[in-house]
């Protein structure tokens, strides 16, 4: 297996992976029951405070999604592994954390 094709796999993974975390936890951004005869008040601000707290990990899975999506675009264009600040190689061990990595550790500073 080729050094491209691994990432592509790794990348795809990962963004069916978010996907998938996505659907499941749709429910959880749903609007809050805002009827006093039916919840409590205490309730009510935790089921709010849940559905922002699930809305901002949404946010982020798509952020994440975004990002492996611009890598999978520098794939394709024999741009991947390379830091977008220095051109240098990307280190393997921060791009096997985080195959959506822009930069290199030094310029991620």
């Amino acid at each position: 297996m080729t050094k491209e094709i691994k990432w592509h796999n790794i990348l795809v993974d990962r963004r069916a992976e978010l996907e998938a975390l996505d659907t499941v936890s749709a429910d959880a951004r749903n609007a809050v029951e805002l009827d006093q005869s039916k919840v409590g008040r205490l309730s009510r601000i935790d089921a709010m405070q849940r559905q922002a707290m699930n809305k901002a990990v949404a946010l982020r899975r798509r952020q994440e999604i975004a990002r492996i999506d611009s890598a999978l675009v520098r794939l394709e264009d024999g741009e991947f592994g390379y830091c977008m600040k220095c051109g240098e190689d990307i280190e393997i061990k921060r791009l096997e954390l985080n195959p959506a990595s822009l930069n290199c550790a030094k310029c991620a500073k």
